[in-house]
C-alpha cells in the first residue's frame, strides 16, 4: 500500500506543476523553445536564431519576437537566411530592439517560406585556442528602395515558430529566458512588505543568472513551497535562489528543520548542508563562508543532503528557514517524497542530478599514510630518517644537518651519507645597530611522531623578541616551518634573516630566483618582484644532495601558472618581503655557499607579529627507476589499439579534445566509450592514462552553476571575454580558458586552491573503479602538494599502477613570472613517475647544467622525455630521455627503442658522465658520456656540447667493465635518423658532430 500511495503522491505533484505552468503561460504570447543539434556554423551566424514562418508573399514581412535575452542587443547585428535558397537576405530593418523583445523586418526573398533570423553573430578566429568572439555591429546593406516601400506597401505578417540554440549546451531555455521589467515590477509590487524573496528551485534547473530573474520564476512565484523526490541513499539537493530587491542582504544563512514523515519517521537537520556557507575545504579545514547578497542580486544557495540507504520510503515534511542580519528571516516548507528505490553509489552515476556536489566536502586521501616506496619516518634523538636521507634539528627549531644516502649514480641508496649543510641553519636577528641579537633557547619538543609525519616545536627568546619555531616533515621529504618572531617592546631592527650554509662541493647547481639550471654562481643577488615573477626561493645542490627552499608567510596563496601568473600573481610576504627591503644573496666562501635570505630594516612595535614561513624539500626523493623508464613507453594520441600494441608502446596517453575524453577536465560524459577503450587495450596488455588536472574546466561540467554560486572559490576573477559561449552564459568575472574547436569546448580558469580539489579526487576514484584507468596525464598543475598525495592514494588504490607523468611547457617567460617548471612544480615530484618537459625548452642551445636540472629529473628521483622540437635524441639519452610518440612530426622513439632492445638495455646499470668513477669518459668536456652497463658489455651514449665538429678519445676503464681490450669490439649499430652504422677501436679518433653525438656498444668477443 505504501509504494502504490507513493506513485499516486508522485503522480499528483507532476501534475499540480504542469497545470500551474500551463495554465500560467496561457496568459503570456507562449514561445517554443529548441536546442539543434549544430545544423548551422556559429562563428558566422552565431548560436541563436529565431525560425519564422512567412505565410503571405509579399515585399517585407515583419515579425516582433520576445527574445528575453540576457545581452543588449543595441548594435548587435540580425542575419536574416532564406531557408528554401540559403542564401542571407540583405534588406532587413530592426526596430524596438530592447532585451525583452524586437521588430524584425524583411524582404521574404523566396516568399512564402521558412527564414532564420540569428540575432547574436559574432566574429571569432575559428582555430585558436584562446579566441575572442566580437559581436558584429549592425551591417546589412539595406536598399534604399526597399526602405521606402516599407512606407508605402502593405507588410505581411510573419508568425514566430520557435527560438533555435544550435545545441543543448547553448540554449538559454528556461533558466536564462529573462523576466521582462513589467512582470519583475509587479512581482516586487506584490510582495513590498518584504526585504528580499526567495524562490525554491529544484537541482534540475541550476541558478545561473544574477542580475536578472527568469520568466519561469514570474510564473511560479516566489516564496512558494518545494516539493521533490529522491531515492533511499540519493546525494541530493535543491537550491533558494535569493533575490535581494530592496537593499544589500549581510551575513545569509540557511537553516535546517528536521523532515518528518507521518509515521514519525525524521530525516534530520544534522543531514543538512548549505554548500555556499558551510564544507570541509581542500586541506581538510573546515569551510564557514560568510555571504553576503548585494542590491538587485539573486544569489543561489545550494542544500545538500545525503541520504542514508535505510531512510524508510514515505512522505517527509518540514521547514528551511534563509536568514540575514539585516532582515526578518524567511521559512520555507519542504517535503521531500522518498520513494522505495535504492542507491548504492549515491546517485553519482547520474551527475546531471547533481549528486556529486557532495564530493566538493570530501576527505578522501586526507589520511597522511605513507606512499610507496616511501617508508615510515624515524624519530632518535633529534634526527628523524626518512627514505635515503636524515634531518638533525638543532635546538631552536631549525635544521642542524641534512644527510642523504642516495649514490652518486641515483640509481639506489647506499651506506654512506653526503651532507648538505656545511653548519646549521642560521637565524640572525639584527637590532639597528647591526648587532646580533642573541637569543636564549629551549630543547625542542617533538608533538606529533606519526609513519607519515613529524612535527616539532622550539622556543626562543630575548630581551626584546620572542621566536616560536613550528616545524614538520613528512615521509617524502617535505618539510614546512612557521617562524613567530613576537616583538615584547617597540624596537627598531636593521634585518632578520636566515642563512643556509651550503657545502661547496654540494652546492653544485642552482635553479631559481631568476635563474635557469645552471651551475652555482660564485656570488648572487636578488629582490622581491611579485607583480612579474612567480619566485620565491630556488633549489641548490648536486646530483644526489640538495634542498629546495620557498619563502613565504601566513597569507600565501597559490598563483595561478601556464599563461596566467599575471592575473593572479603572488602576494609580497609581509615578513620576507618587508616592502621591497627583503632579497636574497648567495657568496661563494673558501669551503661552503651562504645562501642568504633578509628581510630588512624594520620596526615593530610591542604584540607585533611577524609569520616567516618556510617550505623545504630534502632531494633526491627516491633513487630513479631506469627499469621503469625502458619498459613505460608512452604514445600520446588517442589511436586504434592494435596500431599502438604494433608500434612497441606500452602506456597510452588520451588527450581531451578526443572522442573518449572530449571536455577538458571533465572526463566524466563519454565514460562507457573511456571504459571499453580501456578494456580493450588492457586485452593487449596497454594501460591507458587520461588527461585530467585542474588548471580550468570545460563549460560542459554539469555543476558549472553550482560552482559559480560559490563566487571565485573555484572560478578566478577575471576580465571576461573570450569565446562567445562564456560571454553569453557567465556575468563576466572571469578568466576565459583553453578552446579546442574540433569539439567546441570552452573552459574557465579555476581559482587555484579549493575545494574543488576535493572533486577531483573523488572524480578520480570514481575513474579507477568504474572506467579503469592506470593513471592521469598532468599538463602543468594547478594544486599542491597535499592534493598530488590524495591523488596519488587513489590511483594506486587495491595495486592499481596510478602513472602520473608531468608534462610542462618551459615556464621561463614573462606570462608565466620567469619560474623554472622543476622548481615550480618541484613539490609534485614525490608522485610522479615520468617528466615531459617540454614546449619552449630549447635542447640546442643550453648547456648539460639545464639538461640535468630542468629537464632530465634524476637530481630528484625522476628520468624524462624531451618535446619541443623532437629534442636532441643524442643530448636525451645522455640522460635516457627520448621524445614521446606521435606527438611531433620528427617524434619517433622506436629505433632507438630498437637500439636498446637490441643491446638489452633492461637490466643495465646507469652510470651517467656527473659520476666520477664513470669507466667511460671522452678526452674533452664538451663531449659527456653516460654509460648503461652489463656483463661484458656497455652502451655508452656520447653527447656533445662542443661549438664545432670535433674528433674525440674514449678514455676507458676497462677492468670496471670487467672486459679484456684485446677483445673488445666498439661499434656504432645502425639507428634510423639517428647514427649509421660505423666501427671503431679503443685508441682511434671518433669524430663527433656538433649537437649530435653517438650510441657506442662496447662487449667481449
Amino acid at each position: 500500500m505504501v509504494r502504490l500511495n507513493l506513485k499516486n503522491i508522485v503522480r499528483t505533484a507532476a501534475a499540480i506543476v504542469i497545470f500551474t505552468f500551463a495554465c500560467s503561460a496561457i496568459s503570456a504570447q507562449q514561445v517554443k523553445y529548441i536546442s539543434g543539434h549544430n545544423e548551422w556554423n556559429p562563428d558566422s551566424l552565431g548560436n541563436h536564431r529565431a525560425i519564422v514562418k512567412v505565410l503571405h508573399t509579399a515585399g517585407a514581412a515583419s515579425v516582433w519576437i520576445p527574445w528575453r535575452r540576457r545581452d543588449n542587443p543595441a548594435e548587435k547585428n540580425i542575419i536574416v537566411v532564406d531557408s528554401a535558397t540559403d542564401k542571407r537576405v540583405y534588406n532587413v530593418k530592426a526596430d524596438n530592439l530592447t532585451r525583452e523583445s524586437g521588430m524584425i523586418y524583411f524582404e521574404p526573398t523566396s516568399g512564402e517560406g521558412t527564414y532564420y533570423i540569428y540575432y547574436l553573430p559574432y566574429h571569432v578566429d575559428p582555430k585558436s585556442n584562446y579566441p575572442r568572439a566580437v559581436y558584429q555591429k549592425w551591417n546589412n546593406h539595406v536598399g534604399d528602395e526597399w526602405l521606402r516601400g516599407l512606407q508605402n506597401q502593405p507588410v505581411t505578417k510573419a508568425n514566430l515558430v520557435c527560438l533555435e540554440a544550435i545545441n543543448a549546451l547553448n540554449s538559454f531555455y528556461p533558466m536564462e529566458v529573462i523576466a521582462t521589467r513589467a512582470e519583475v515590477d509587479g512581482l516586487i509590487a506584490a510582495n513590498q512588505n518584504k526585504s528580499y524573496l526567495v524562490f525554491p528551485e529544484d537541482r534540475m534547473h541550476p541558478i545561473k543568472m544574477t542580475t536578472d530573474i527568469p520568466e519561469r520564476w514570474i510564473n511560479k512565484g516566489a516564496n512558494g513551497d518545494f516539493i521533490d523526490t529522491a531515492a533511499k541513499g540519493e546525494n541530493f539537493s535543491y537550491q533558494l535562489g535569493m533575490y535581494a530587491f530592496k537593499k544589500e542582504l549581510r551575513n545569509v544563512e540557511i537553516k535546517f528543520a528536521d523532515l518528518k514523515s507521518t509515521s514519525g519517521e525524521i530525516i534530520p537537520a544534522s543531514l543538512f548542508s548549505c554548500l555556499n556557507t558551510d564544507g570541509r575545504n581542500w586541506d581538510n579545514t573546515i569551510v564557514s563562508k560568510t555571504v553576503d547578497v548585494p542590491v538587485g542580486h539573486i544569489q543561489a544557495f545550494w542544500c545538500l543532503v545525503n541520504l542514508p540507504q535505510n531512510t524508510v520510503a514515505g512522505i517527509y515534511k518540514g521547514t528551511v528557514t534563509v536568514t540575514a542580519n539585516n532582515a526578518p528571516p524567511t521559512t520555507i516548507k519542504i517535503t521531500l517524497i522518498v520513494t522505495d528505490r535504492v542507491l548504492a553509489d549515491g546517485g553519482v552515476n547520474e551527475p546531471w542530478k547533481q549528486t556529486r556536489l557532495t564530493w566538493l566536502n570530501s576527505d578522501k586521501g586526507q589520511k597522511n599514510d605513507v606512499i610507496k616506496p616511501y617508508i615510515p619516518l624515524k624519530l632518535s634523538g633529534n634526527t628523524i630518517s626518512l627514505l635515503g636521507r636524515k634531518l638533525t634539528i638543532a635546538d631552536n627549531g631549525l635544521p642542524a644537518q641534512v644527510e642523504t644516502y642516495f649514490t652518486e649514480e641515483m640509481t639506489s641508496i647506499g651506506k654512506l651519507p653526503r651532507q648538505i649543510l656545511k653548519a646549521p641553519f642560521q637565524w640572525v636577528v639584527k637590532d639597528k645597530t647591526g648587532t646580533a641579537i642573541k637569543w636564549t633557547t629551549t630543547k625542542p619538543v617533538f608533538n606529533d611522531v606519526e609513519p607519515g609525519q613529524v612535527s616539532w616545536s622550539s622556543t626562543s627568546r630575548s630581551a626584546s623578541l620572542l621566536m616560536k619555531v613550528k616545524g614538520g616533515i613528512e615521509f617524502d621529504g617535505f618539510m614546512h616551518y612557521r617562524i613567530q618572531v613576537i616583538a615584547l617592546k617597540n624596537i627598531d631592527l636593521s634585518d632578520i634573516a636566515m642563512v643556509i650554509p651550503f657545502k661547496k662541493d654540494v652546492a653544485q647547481y642552482m635553479m631559481g630566483l631568476n635563474l635557469k639550471g645552471t651551475k652555482m654562481p660564485a656570488a648572487y643577488s636578488w629582490k622581491w618582484d611579485v607583480a612579474h615573477k612567480n619566485q620565491d626561493g630556488a633549489w641548490v645542490g648536486d646530483v644526489n644532495a640538495g634542498l629546495q627552499f620557498s619563502l613565504r608567510d601566513q597569507h600565501y596563496v597559490r598563483p595561478l601558472n601556464t599563461n596566467f601568473y599575471l592575473q593572479k600573481p603572488l602576494l609580497l610576504p609581509t615578513s620576507w618581503g618587508n616592502n621591497g627591503e627583503g632579497g636574497i644573496d648567495i657568496s661563494e666562501n673558501k669551503d661552503k655557499t651562504d645562501v642568504n635570505c633578509y628581510s630588512g630594516k624594520r620596526s615593530m612595535k610591542k604584540g607585533d607579529t611577524l609569520y616567516y614561513d618556510i617550505n623545504l624539500m630534502i632531494t633526491p626523493f627516491h633513487a630513479i627507476n631506469t627499469e621503469q623508464q625502458w619498459s613505460l613507453r608512452f604514445y600520446h594520441k588517442y589511436d586504434n589499439v592494435d596500431s599502438i600494441k604494433a608500434k612497441g608502446a606500452t602506456v597510452i596517453n588520451i588527450h581531451h579534445g578526443t572522442p573518449i575524453n572530449p571536455y577538458i577536465n571533465y572526463p566524466f560524459i563519454a565514460h562507457d566509450a573511456m571504459k571499453a577503450y580501456i578494456d580493450s587495450a588492457h586485452n593487449l596488455g596497454l594501460k591507458v592514462k587520461i588527461y585530467n588536472t585542474v588548471r580550468e574546466l570545460s563549460n560542459s561540467a554539469y555543476e558549472l552553476f553550482p560552482l559559480r554560486s560559490l563566487g571565485h572559490e573555484v572560478y578566478s576573477t577575471g576580465k571576461g571575454g573570450g569565446h562567445a559561449w562564456l560571454q553569453e552564459h557567465l556575468d563576466g568575472d572571469y578568466i576565459a580558458g583553453w578552446y579546442v574547436p574540433e569539439v567546441r569546448d570552452v573552459a574557465i580558469v579555476n581559482s587555484g586552491m579549493s575545494r574543488w580539489h576535493n572533486y577531483y579526487v573523488e572524480g578520480m576514484n570514481w575513474l579507477v573503479n568504474n572506467v579503469g584507468i592506470d593513471g592521469i596525464y598532468l599538463d602543468d598543475v594547478a594544486y599542491d602538494r597535499t592534493t598530488m598525495k590524495r591523488i596519488k592514494r587513489v590511483l594506486t588504490q587495491n595495486g592499481h599502477p596510478g602513472i602520473i607523468d608531468l608534462h610542462s611547457a618551459n615556464q621561463y617567460d614573462d606570462r608565466d613570472g620567469f619560474n623554472n617548471s622543476a622548481n615550480l612544480y618541484m613539490d609534485q615530484f614525490p608522485y610522479l613517475n615520468r617528466l615531459w618537459f617540454g614546449e619552449y625548452f630549447d635542447y640546442q642551445h643550453n648547456d648539460p647544467a639545464f639538461f640535468l636540472t630542468e629537464v632530465s629529473g634524476i637530481p630528484f628521483g625522476l628520468m624524462g622525455e624531451m618535446l619541443q622540437g623532437g629534442g636532441n635524441p643524442w643530448r636525451g639519452m645522455i640522460y635516457g630521455m627520448t621524445n614521446r610518440m606521435p606527438w611531433s612530426d620528427n617524434a619517433d622513439p622506436r629505433p632507438i627503442w630498437k637500439a636498446w632492445d637490441d643491446f638489452g638495455i633492461k637490466g643495465s646499470h646507469m652510470i651517467g658522465y656527473w659520476v666520477k668513477s664513470n669507466p667511460v669518459k671522452t678526452n674533452d668536456s664538451e663531449i659527456l658520456a653516460t654509460i648503461y652497463k652489463k656483463d661484458k658489455k656497455v652502451m655508452v651514449a656520447i653527447a656533445s656540447w662542443a661549438a664545432t665538429d670535433k674528433k674525440i678519445k674514449l678514455l676507458i676503464d676497462w677492468n670496471a667493465l670487467h672486459i679484456d681490450p684485446a677483445k673488445a669490439t666498439i661499434v656504432a649499430p645502425a639507428i634510423k635518423g639517428f647514427q649509421v652504422a660505423s666501427q671503431f677501436s679503443a685508441s682511434g679518433d671518433i669524430p663527433v658532430e656538433k649537437g649530435k653525438g653517438w650510441l657506442l656498444i662496447i662487449q667481449q668477443q
